[in-house]
């Protein structure tokens, strides 16, 4: 039996992700002929077709969904027995891909990579800023090697260090505070009022989480698409928002007409971890990110 090659199934792989021939071939630093020929050598080899090519789109056949998902196990399998040699010599050195949510990236990296490019100079590090879930996906195929992900989210089967908890705080423009406490209370939120981010944010359900009020769920107005344009939605006397903490310390509210309170709530936090496959070989080496993005906050 003749195998495929690693090069097939990365030129397979490519085209999957990018859905295009010539984007895959740039994606892969080949000709867009070496990779369409390497795909039909793959497809010789396996004795069936797995790409439908027309002029205007790529489809996958059923069996080439189900061949190029075995391929990014594959892939990634064959990657961390490379990694196993990096991991052992000189740890957090080298190529690392790091996942990074959107309602952290903006206001914690700033923070922390200057310090962790010092500590460790031969670090490669290579960030990819996207939602949770697409993240998640890219960390279980290999694409990633970790994520900063905000938790509780249904992440799957993922070995994680929590960072820190990351409270809550009631936003809302300095000349209609919700009430004169010095804490919010989740009940003196005006549902008609609230503003979170559009759907595809887990910190839209963090923050639904954090009041414990189910009926927001249906009231809440969801306009924003990021943190930034619900501080400029509020500072307009549009409604309130919720706001994690971090996003609060790093000045997302200079040069506005709005103010924060902390949320009352028993659980007014979100979780803050570094999460990564428990099969990969830099383990040990992820376990020491953790501890190095804490020393650094």
């Amino acid at each position: 039996m003749y195998l495929p090659t690693i090069k097939q199934l990365q030129y397979l792989t490519a085209l999957h992700k990018h859905g295009h021939f010539g984007r895959a071939a740039d994606a892969c630093f080949v000709t867009q002929s070496t990779l369409s020929s390497g795909l039909r050598e793959l497809e010789s080899l396996l004795d069936a077709v797995l790409v439908e090519r027309t002029r205007r789109v790529v489809r996958f056949t059923p069996l080439g969904e189900a061949i190029v998902d075995k391929a990014y196990r594959v892939l990634r399998e064959a990657e961390e027995l490379a990694e196993m040699a990096v991991a052992a010599s000189k740890p957090l050195s080298g190529e690392l891909r790091l996942g990074v949510i959107p309602t952290i990236a903006p206001f914690l990296l700033p923070r922390v990579l200057p310090k962790l490019r010092d500590a460790y100079p031969d670090l490669k590090l290579y960030l990819r800023e996207e939602p949770s879930a697409p993240a998640c996906e890219a960390l279980s195929r290999g694409q990633l090697d970790c994520v900063l992900l905000a938790l509780p989210y249904p992440a799957g089967d993922v070995a994680k260090v929590t960072l820190f908890e990351d409270a809550f705080s009631v936003a809302f423009h300095e000349s209609e505070p919700p009430s004169a406490a010095a804490k919010i209370a989740p009940a003196a939120i005006d549902e008609g009022r609230l503003l979170l981010l559009e759907d595809g944010h887990c910190l839209k359900e963090h923050a639904l989480a954090a009041c414990a009020r189910p009926e927001l769920r249906a009231e809440a107005k969801i306009l924003g698409t990021s943190l930034h344009t619900l501080v400029q939605m509020v500072d307009n006397k549009l409604g309130v928002t919720l706001l994690p903490q971090m996003a609060v310390d790093a000045g997302i509210l200079l040069n506005t007409h709005v103010a924060a309170r902390p949320l009352d709530s028993a659980h007014a936090f979100r979780e803050i971890a570094l999460i990564w496959r428990p099969s990969s070989p830099r383990g040990e080496e992820f376990r020491l990110l953790a501890k190095a993005l804490k020393d650094a906050m």
